[in-house]
């Protein structure tokens, strides 16, 4: 089974040492220096007190990976439309794409029936660019849990949790999506297949969409955001809005806006990686957290008041800072 970890990163990077770790035959694409020194000395993980280091292949681009079984995506959201004509050069017919991407999946509403039906995510996908050179009949969802960062070229540490969530567009326990998550689990991964994927973004969402564009609006961390009244005010009118929507289009909480904001609290003191993005001058996933969210609101004729403007808001604080260049 030929796996590729397409924006070998800190999650990829993870992702990739565990199945090389399990025998997979895995190819990471990555560039620059990270590229380098993984080529030339493997790829070392720290986590917790063990560090390993494996030498799986490594290229620098898709064409030179070539087909693949299964292309695990773990890049910004922002990248993903720029980066589709590469990754569609390793998507062979019976290919499958693992969306392990943050906020509103491009291939949201495939597979759902209703009035909604392969309906595009204009905020997320501009112009369908994604949704055209990989049809959503080869996505699966994947939802990601653990945290990690690259903490010099070539070396992921990985801070905590093994869940990786996946689940077909249309809820099926299909033969590739078992087979993936089989191999994750042989990795030491948690691989659990939902039958409601969507539930599950959105409960990961929810937090997202909020706590992510207060924090670069404030510069505050979770343990502020959730501890101020003011502030966890404005997260809960905004996550009551979102609930309205998601619902609205079939997804069922299993937990409460309360419950969701104290698994944030207990994180801590914590930079978000919207947060993060600013400080460090790069793309903020302003649009697959927030902005899509608001989107798909219009669809279903929810008001959105207290989403809408601090949407504006953080789009504006990162049109300043250079890192928005969306509409």
């Amino acid at each position: 089974m030929k796996v590729a970890i397409f924006g070998a990163g800190a999650i990829g990077g993870m992702m990739g040492v565990k199945l090389a770790q399990a025998g997979a035959d895995v190819t990471f694409i990555a560039r620059g220096p990270h590229l380098a020194e993984m080529q030339a000395h493997g790829v070392t993980m720290h986590s917790g007190a063990e560090t390993v280091v494996v030498h799986p292949r490594c290229v620098g681009s898709a064409a030179e990976a070539g087909v693949q079984d299964y292309v695990i995506v773990t890049l910004k959201a922002t990248a993903l439309p720029l980066a589709a004509p590469d990754i569609a050069t390793m998507m062979g017919p019976d290919s499958a794409l693992v969306t392990a991407v943050n906020g509103v999946p491009y291939w949201y509403f495939h597979g759902l029936d209703g009035p909604y039906a392969e309906r595009r995510v204009e905020s997320v996908d501009p112009g369908g660019v994604v949704w055209d050179l990989i049809p959503p009949s080869q996505a699966i969802g994947c939802v990601v849990y653990p945290a990690a960062e690259v903490t010099a070229p070539g070396v992921i540490t990985h801070t905590y949790g093994d869940r990786f969530s996946l689940g077909e567009p249309d809820g099926q326990r299909s033969p590739r999506v078992e087979a993936l998550s089989k191999l994750l689990i042989s990795a030491g991964l948690k691989a659990p297949v939902r039958p409601r994927i969507r539930d599950e973004i959105w409960v990961k969402l929810w937090g997202n969409l909020c706590f992510n564009p207060l924090s670069a609006l404030t510069g505050a961390t979770l343990d502020v955001i959730t501890g101020r009244p003011d502030l966890r005010a404005i997260c809960r009118a905004m996550m009551t809005e979102a609930q309205a929507v998601a619902e609205a289009l079939g997804v069922k909480f299993a937990i409460s806006v309360e419950k969701r904001i104290e698994g944030a609290a207990d994180v801590g003191v914590h930079k978000t990686s919207m947060l993060q993005d600013l400080e460090r001058g790069r793309p903020m996933e302003i649009d697959a957290l927030l902005g899509a969210v608001v989107e798909l609101g219009g669809f279903v004729g929810q008001t959105m008041p207290a989403c809408e403007t601090v949407l504006a808001l953080v789009r504006e604080r990162a049109r300043q800072a250079g890192c928005y260049s969306g509409s």
